[in-house]
């Protein structure tokens, strides 16, 4: 059998392609690819939860036009199909003066993106956060949290339903493309079809190679951690509550979360992981420290980041330097109150001068659509980034 088109990946931007790309193109065969046993065994389901509103994002990049976009269809698609979610508002917290200018910035941007948000005196964050201090913060309403694994599952079993086929346990290994066809080998029988679209996550940059796309990237994973709070602290906050970012810094920071089940979870840091899906503290992939460290976009990246790479490894290892970032808003947290909670890995593409891609990357063939970088909010965004690749995918490949 030759299918349509094969969808290489069964995260939540996969799931959302192929559901999509099911309803545009109901008579056409699809088959949804994943090397896991299970969807969303990485990035979709080890993350923060949170619905984005898109606040940091530069004003027209795709990044925040898919987030404005996504958290309406993220909203949308658990209320109809009972997915729980909670659009219990992200205060950005400021602490100090720099970063009251740094948040007066993030407001204007907010005006600048089309999300509403409330700026608040420091006695208006007492009133609404009696356990979170600060200079004055902002709030918005948007932002909440969502079930992704939850919701990747729900999207995959509306694809299968209207007559889509999902192979887990599958994994890639080689593609061929031919005039006609691509040949997708695989650790079971081969996988033919007219048209593939990758939405491979960490592994977008082996995947690209397998399909002959000569890159100016490599993915480098970084380890997430958190914490969660005890039992007793599920009412500390009401909001979510973020620091105010720093420029210098690739990330957004330490914050708190109210999770979908009622606990609140302290993180993420942003440690360099030595393995591309290690999860576990001390993982260590041979292959994957290999390729980052014959590439040298990967050395300019730890050159340029030098002392903000070694404080975030300090407190990967010292949990008193991590719940000091959390005490710079939340003084009332102890260090008995950082329990153990599963960490995440982010993808991220780096450049070869070091820098990091912070928007959303696509690269083509004749016959295939690869998504190269896919960074967050993409789990937000993940219904109208597989609706922007179904547009793509049936304007390119699907002739009148």
């Amino acid at each position: 059998m030759v299918f349509d088109y094969a969808i290489i990946g069964g995260g939540i931007v996969g799931a959302a392609t192929a559901w999509q790309l099911k309803q545009r193109l109901p008579q056409h065969s699809i088959v949804l690819i994943e090397k896991e046993p299970a969807l969303a065994s990485h990035q979709s389901g080890h993350n923060s939860g949170v619905i984005h509103a898109g606040v940091y994002y530069q004003p027209g990049s795709m990044k925040a036009q898919f987030c404005r976009r996504g958290v309406e269809a993220t909203v949308n698609f658990s209320q109809q199909n009972d997915i729980p979610f909670d659009q219990c508002g992200k205060l950005l917290v400021a602490t100090n003066s720099d970063e009251q200018a740094r948040m007066q910035v993030l407001f204007k941007r907010c005006t600048e993106n089309q999300i509403d948000a409330t700026w608040l005196s420091q006695d208006e964050l007492r009133e609404r956060e009696p356990n979170i201090i600060g200079t004055g913060a902002f709030l918005v309403g948007s932002t909440g949290i969502a079930d992704y694994l939850a919701i990747t599952v729900k999207m995959a079993d509306k694809f299968q339903h209207m007559g889509g086929e999902v192979r887990l346990n599958t994994t890639v290994r080689s593609a061929t493309e031919t005039a006609e066809e691509i040949i997708l080998g695989t650790n079971g029988e081969d996988i033919r079809a007219r048209h593939v679209i990758a939405c491979a996550g960490i592994m977008a940059d082996r995947v690209a190679r397998l399909l002959g796309i000569e890159t100016d990237f490599e993915m480098i994973p970084f380890r997430g951690e958190y914490y969660q709070l005890p039992p007793s602290k599920n009412n500390i906050v009401k909001h979510l509550i973020y620091p105010i970012p720093d420029p210098e810094l690739p990330f957004l920071g330490v914050h708190l979360t109210r999770m979908i089940d009622g606990r609140v979870t302290v993180g993420p840091n942003a440690v360099l992981a030595f393995a591309r899906e290690g999860y576990a503290k001390g993982s260590f992939n041979l292959r994957d420290v290999a390729d980052m460290a014959k590439y040298s976009g990967f050395w300019r990246l730890v050159k340029d980041n030098m002392r903000a790479g070694i404080s975030e490894m300090k407190d990967s290892f010292f949990k008193a330097g991590y719940l000091e970032r959390c005490r710079k808003y939340c003084p009332e947290l102890t260090l008995e109150d950082l329990q153990p909670y599963p960490a995440g890995i982010r993808a991220q593409a780096v450049t070869r001068d070091g820098s990091l891609v912070h928007d959303f990357l696509f690269a083509e063939t004749p016959r295939a659509i690869l998504v190269c970088n896919a960074p967050s909010p993409a789990a937000t965004s993940a219904i109208p980034i597989g609706e922007y690749i179904v547009d793509k995918a049936i304007g390119r490949f699907e002739k009148t």
